[in-house]
């Protein structure tokens, strides 16, 4: 059963799973990324780490992303 999040026209604290403020300011993190970040100066960097020392903890925490939680 859902938790009504307003209570006579006043906002809820509490906003639970699904909480719309953290939603918000997630997109609005990521298109402001997106609007700033240098993406081929990234993906160069990326390719030098997957590529140098820490290429191979790179490549196992990739898998291990893959994979899923632990069950």
């Amino acid at each position: 059963m859902a938790q009504n999040t307003q209570t006579k026209g006043k906002k809820s604290a509490l906003e639970g799973e699904g909480s719309y403020s953290a939603t918000r300011k997630y997109n609005e993190g990521l298109a402001k990324h997106q609007k700033q970040a240098n993406v081929d100066e990234l993906a160069k960097r990326a390719r030098k780490a997957v590529e140098g020392p820490e290429g191979g903890e790179l490549r196992r925490a990739e898998a291990q992303g893959k994979r899923g939680p632990r069950r």
